[in-house]
């Protein structure tokens, strides 16, 4: 060995040795499926790009397990996100494909009718397996370098050069280095720690004009638990204290703001099919405490929509939260936007528990009426799922996290109304949808959940330019397409994978243009943005 390779080798172990940073025109941070159409359509646009994924499976819910697709009207599709949708219907029209069930005995219905749309050729409904292979194709297809590490959270882990971010650093001490920046993860990790400014809960109605948000006893009907659950852990006695979960009262009067978080949960694929399911069992530290509201729900008169069983290709479900008393850990999302990642961690293993619990509860607790135990029984964890996570989804659905403000804010107005968009970088068309925040005590004495808004939208709107932008003077080379500056009530339309994936492609589009232009992204010229945009397909108006 020379003299130069034995003073590497000391200068590695000893921890000093600094590797040569990464370089590319555009850094993407985040493994969703936003961030993958970000990398790809910056590939496609010609230039270098490097994925930084925080997560070891790329495509986020999309690929975790939310495979009942939230569109709202799939005239918004366009670009790569009905790409990706026209991949999963050729997928399904293959014989191979439906390895358990004929195709067709399949009920082809997903949130707005057909999932399997023959005229449109896409395909809104699929198993995540399927969607964990596009992604991956994508990946490959396109050469895109993907470094699996998080960002360093600390003060050494965003650069900047005045209100430019030169390079990140990750956890394991690498370094890239980019032209432009963009933000595709559902935290926002990367917009907080380069200065960005952003909130988090619900803003009070009073501070956009705004009817849905702040705290919501009496709009938030839906999702609703019986009527007369006691709160008190011995019926009847306050002095015996609460009930694991509930709040002595909402907080404050309605509409008012507050810090609380939206209910998160795991999109579950279960199967009723006994070859391919495997089943749930009860989770260790397993409380039944934890499950008395459940047991009085049950006793209050719920009998099912325990969880939702929407069926997907091959006997499969996509299973969400359903009602008063499902999968939603109401309460356990509190704190997860800021919190570290061994603390996410933690609060992601306690929504499992909860759910692990609460299938186990149902199918197995003899403080639920025989008929349901064997009603329910025959759900389990598909086999063929997840199988590195032992069948249980790799992402956790957080529904909303930090949201960014920049000079632009989408309000509840503009989802109602978006005729006043002039930078249309994509459209929405999903209800304003809240899930619950927080359980309390009601003024009838009884536990009551609190938040759950679902709103209609007439028709579909445009999404500004400024959504995806931070404030002229804080970063003029750092795009944000998942926490958006938005509401917490405008969020709550925003926040569907197809849109994701949409703003994203237009948010890579608008950073390669940056580059070519030698302008920040606050100058670019919206008619040079909206020019390539319309070549590539994007939808950014029904007109």
């Amino acid at each position: 060995m020379s003299a130069t390779a034995v003073i590497l080798s000391f200068l590695a172990l000893a921890g000093l040795l600094v590797a040569a940073p990464e370089v590319a025109d555009v850094c993407v941070y985040g493994g969703t499926s936003g961030a993958v159409a970000a990398a790809v359509q910056t590939v496609r646009m010609g230039k270098t790009v490097i994925l930084v994924s925080p997560d070891r499976h790329l495509g986020g819910l999309s690929s975790g397990g939310l495979g009942f697709t939230d569109i709202g009207d799939d005239r918004i599709l366009g670009g790569l996100s009905r790409e990706f949708f026209n991949a999963t219907y050729e997928h399904y029209s293959k014989k191979g494909a439906w390895e358990w069930q004929p195709r067709e005995t399949y009920r082809n219905v997903g949130q707005h009718g057909a999932a399997m749309n023959d005229k449109s050729r896409t395909m809104s409904v699929f198993e995540p397996k399927v969607a964990a292979a596009i992604f991956d194709g994508w990946v490959k297809s396109h050469s895109i370098r993907v470094i699996r590490a998080r960002l360093h959270r600390g003060k050494s882990g965003v650069t900047m050069d005045g209100r430019r971010i030169t390079a990140i650093r990750t956890e394991d001490g690498g370094e890239i280095r980019a032209k432009m920046f963009i933000d595709a993860t559902y935290e926002g990790d990367l917009m907080a720690l380069a200065g960005v400014s952003f909130t988090t809960g619900r803003e009070a109605n009073s501070k956009h004009g705004e009817k849905l948000n702040g705290i919501q006893t009496v709009l938030g009907k839906k999702n609703q638990l019986p009527n007369g659950i006691d709160p008190y852990v011995k019926p009847g006695d306050p002095t015996s204290g609460l009930l694991p979960g509930v709040n002595q009262d909402a907080g404050g009067s309605d509409g008012a703001g507050d810090a609380l978080i939206q209910a998160y949960c795991y999109r579950m694929c279960l199967t009723n099919h006994p070859p391919n399911r495997v089943a749930v069992g009860k989770p260790d530290g397993y409380d039944e405490a934890a499950y008395e509201i459940l047991f009085r729900a049950v006793a209050g008169g719920q009998t099912g929509r325990f969880f939702k069983t929407e069926l997907m290709p091959n006997f499969k479900t996509d299973s969400n939260n359903d009602s008063g008393i499902s999968t939603d850990f109401i309460g356990g999302s509190q704190g997860y936007p800021g919190a570290s990642y061994q603390d996410r961690e933690k609060i992601a293993k306690a929504h499992e528990n909860w759910q692990r619990g609460l299938i186990w509860t149902i199918q197995n607790h003899p403080r639920i009426p025989e008929a349901i135990r064997s009603r329910w029984a025959q759900w389990g964890l598909a086999k063929d799922e997840f199988a590195d996570t032992g069948h249980w989804p790799h992402a956790l659905y957080v529904r909303e996290a930090r949201r960014m403000v920049g000079d632009h804010v989408v309000s509840e107005e503009l989802i109602l109304d978006s005729s006043s968009v002039k930078r249309s970088v994509g459209m929405g068309a999903y209800a304003m949808d809240s899930h619950n925040v927080q359980r309390h005590v009601g003024k009838d004495g009884f536990v009551r959940n609190e938040g759950d808004v679902q709103v209609h939208v007439p028709q579909p709107y445009r999404i500004d330019f400024g959504a995806l932008l931070p404030k002229q003077a804080e970063c003029g080379n750092l795009l944000v397409t998942f926490c958006v500056s938005a509401t917490h009530i405008a969020f709550g339309s925003i926040r569907m994978e197809p849109v994701f994936m949409t703003l994203s492609q237009s948010a890579a589009t608008a950073a390669v243009l940056a580059i070519d232009g030698g302008t920040t992204l606050q100058d670019l010229p919206y008619e040079v943005l909206r020019k390539r945009l319309l070549a590539d397909g994007q939808k950014l108006s029904l007109d």
